[in-house]
């Protein structure tokens, strides 16, 4: 049986093919190109039953997806779980691929979720908007650190940054909220304004998350209340003929 890792670079990957001894087989440096890194590791398909290992790496979409679709079974290496020996007398791209090979021949590897393709987006759309959130965060931290230094008082009342839902952007416009839950696989969203109607009515009168009520049922719609209505919301709602709010 034969092992494999690749240590991954931004355009350029060290591929390694090691026996059950470690001894290296096969090893070379290629560009981030799939048909020349597949038409090194072809000669050894058969063999790389235990499967290949791509370090996990900000790039590695292509490449996993590409070795699973050749037929290869793909190991996503946790890089931030692996810790190398003390000691090693050699370091570099080479031993990184090795130790990758090695540490799957051992049945130690710590690996990471090979996310479906189609799910990535949504993820990456999370973290990118976490990322942005805290650095918005921190950027207003640091003006008003500046600001307190020198007056001894914060420019703005100290507030929630995080506080703002999601739902409540723009009054809560359904139509930007129902593309968002379709985008993450929700399809069923939506309903016509005389159900619309007799589903807020109903929700004025339950109770909001956590307290007990606060999902209902309504014909075909689940109605799920995590907390009251926004003054544009209940204007809005008033104009679609919800009486029990237009007061």
């Amino acid at each position: 049986m034969k092992y494999s890792g690749i240590d991954l670079h931004s355009n350029n990957s060290v591929v390694t093919v090691t026996d059950e001894e470690d001894r290296v087989v096969a090893e070379k440096r290629l560009p981030n190109d799939l048909a020349k890194i597949l038409g090194f590791l072809m000669p050894w398909r058969e063999e790389l039953a235990a499967g290949v290992v791509v370090e996990s790496t900000f790039n590695w979409y292509w490449l996993v997806d590409g070795l699973q679709a050749a037929g290869f079974e793909v190991h996503l290496a946790n890089t931030m779980a692996i810790k190398k020996y003390e000691g090693l007398k050699h370091s570099g791209d080479e031993t990184d691929a090795r130790y990758l090979a090695h540490l799957l021949r051992l049945g130690i590897l710590p690996t990471g979720t090979i996310l479906p393709p189609e799910q990535r987006a949504v993820r990456d759309l999370a973290r990118k908007r976490m990322q942005l959130v805290r650095s918005r965060t921190a950027q207003i931290l640091a003006v008003e650190n500046i600001t307190a230094r020198q007056r001894g008082a914060r420019i703005m009342p100290r507030r929630e940054t995080f506080g703002a839902s999601f739902f409540d952007w723009d009054a809560g416009n359904r139509h930007r909220v129902a593309a968002f839950l379709r985008l993450a696989g929700v399809t069923a969203v939506g309903a016509g304004d005389d159900l619309r109607a007799k589903v807020a009515a109903k929700a004025i009168m339950m109770p909001s998350w956590p307290d007990p009520g606060w999902v209902a049922q309504e014909q075909d719609v689940t109605i799920i209340k995590f907390s009251d209505y926004t003054a544009p919301q209940k204007l809005q709602l008033c104009a679609a003929g919800v009486i029990a709010l237009c007061k």
